[in-house]
């Protein structure tokens, strides 16, 4: 009997389906369904956010380095239930189960990075301009933090969030992604039951993006959210940051990339390829780290460009339970997105190794397919030379697996064109000259710069996030993390008995400006 997954608010199962109902599906396997859904409606978002403002006060007086310590237990919980939260993340996404078991891995060291987090939550002690006077800062929880994610990672990006919301003393309304709804019910138990979580500090809402916009809208408008969080489009993006910005907050957004890779004559050319094949067709393209263009100078071009579309068409594709480099598309609504940006291929474009471009099917196959690409959403990767800077192809997000290819003369050509197209999430250089590698950081857009690395690929410890169309500056992951659901309270505490005005009863030396050394 297939099961329902439904929203969770304040440690209850929300019964009926206000917003409708749809079957999750698993798209390599689409007559697999996960589960019946049940979708919420803007109602359900209210209400969880209204049980996260009760419970809040409640979970911000427990001491931050208890809070901690239930981060500890999430992260044990998660570690010792890592290989079936993977089997889900591949069975609903058709993520390949290798990566699955290493987005599961990225939960278990955020929690191990923060667990440690709630004994450093540091104000500071500032001297004072008067006497007998103590200044002091503190670090406080905004309070209700909704948060909304994608579901290319539909376990390891909410818990960027969630981990550190939750330790600094906050309560949280997550939405997954109505695609992902089986992870996100997965996730939200190990969260629950490993952290002893309060009913009410983490709710799981189960509705649809429409109803989701409409949810928050009034949630705001109530004053029942402090904080928002999304990882998703950047046309999305781009409205959540003006809803919260007519209510004087500022998102924190972690949106979409058209992140570039630079190829230099001193390049690793076989290092770079494999890169090239990992970063711009791992989870079918559809990460926002996913390499969009390859810039290759002009003199090593058709030598990258042979041995890039040579691993290419060896790369075992299909079955994501069977070791491939990339399985399906996440669901189908973004294989129709992906036949848009196909169409975006131009006669002047040259499509690399087979002529095949589009879904994979018995009358349209794939050599060496793992599977039976009948059953799932299949597609072709395609690599796209000759992309020149005004294409659609070069300057926009094509999530899927596409990768561009344009050559650059000069480094400061080759900067130029990855700034171009105006995301700034992830970039990467392929170098063995050190002034070319540091001249690409300082003059990149992007907020990640990786140099000899791919464009993916993610460290618990360090700040993650993008600026222009891939953000507005926030960052997730790290100790940085915490300016986004803290903030910051200055307290002043004069025992001197007497009413000292700053910046006017100040003790004031006197210098002698005229005095000089005798000769």
């Amino acid at each position: 009997m297939t099961r329902t997954i439904t929203s969770i608010i304040a440690g209850s199962p929300v019964a009926g389906a206000a917003g409708g109902t749809i079957a999750d599906r698993n798209p390599a396997q689409l007559d697999d369904v996960v589960a019946e859904v049940s979708l919420g409606d803007a109602g359900t978002f209210v209400a969880a956010a209204r049980a996260a403002r009760a419970a809040q006060p409640g979970w911000a007086d427990i001491p931050a380095p208890v809070r901690g310590r239930a981060i500890a237990h999430i992260g044990r919980l998660v570690e010792s239930n890592a290989e079936r939260l993977a089997a889900i993340v591949t069975r609903e996404i058709g993520k390949p189960y290798a990566e699955a078991l290493g987005e599961v891995r990225e939960i278990v060291d955020t929690c191990d990075f923060f667990l440690g987090e709630g004994r450093r939550l540091y104000g500071q002690t500032v001297p004072s301009e008067m006497p007998d006077k103590q200044l002091f800062t503190f670090r406080n929880p905004v309070g209700v933090v909704a948060t909304i994610t994608a579901g290319n990672f539909p376990v390891a990006v909410p818990a960027w969030y969630l981990v550190p919301a939750l330790l600094c003393g906050n309560a949280v309304v997550w939405k997954p992604a109505d695609y992902s709804p089986a992870c996100g019910e997965a996730l939200f138990e190990l969260f629950v039951r490993g952290g002893g979580l309060p009913d009410g500090v983490l709710n799981l809402v189960i509705a649809d993006g429409e109803t989701t916009f409409a949810g928050l809208s009034q949630a705001l408008d109530q004053r029942l959210v402090d904080k928002v969080g999304f990882t998703g489009s950047s046309a999305v993006g781009s409205k959540i940051g003006e809803l919260t910005g007519r209510h004087l907050q500022s998102a924190c957004l972690e949106l979409g990339g058209k992140n570039p890779m630079v190829v230099t004559p001193s390049a690793d050319l076989d290092l770079a390829a494999e890169a090239a094949l990992f970063s711009g067709f791992g989870t079918a393209g559809q990460r926002c780290t996913s390499l969009g263009t390859v810039i290759v100078h002009e003199s090593v071009h058709e030598d990258f460009l042979a041995r890039f579309d040579k691993l290419t068409r060896q790369a075992p594709i299909g079955d994501p339970t069977r070791g491939v480099v990339f399985g399906p598309m996440l669901d189908e609504k973004f294989a129709e997105r992906f036949e848009d940006y196909l169409g975006w291929v131009q006669p002047h474009h040259v499509v690399q190794g087979s002529s095949a471009v589009g879904r994979i099917t018995s009358a349209h196959p794939r050599e060496g397919f793992v599977g039976d690409p009948q059953a799932g959403v299949y597609y072709h990767p395609t690599i796209v030379d000759g992309v020149r800077e005004d294409d659609a192809i070069f300057l926009n997000e094509t999530f899927g697996p596409l990768v561009g290819v344009t050559t650059y003369v000069d480094l400061d050509d080759a900067i130029r064109l990855a700034n171009l197209p105006g995301y700034g999430l992830s970039s990467a250089i392929y170098t063995t000259d050190a002034n070319e590698a540091f001249r690409f950081r300082r003059g990149v857009s992007a907020g990640m710069v990786s140099i000899n690395n791919s464009t993916s690929g993610a460290e618990a410890h360090l700040p993650f996030g993008g600026n222009g169309k891939s953000g507005n500056g926030s960052r997730q992951s790290g100790m940085w993390v915490l300016d986004q659901f803290t903030r910051w309270q200055s307290m002043n505490w004069d025992y001197s008995g007497r009413l000292q005005k700053a910046q006017m009863d100040v003790v004031d030396l006197v210098p002698d400006p005229a005095f000089r050394l005798a000769e």
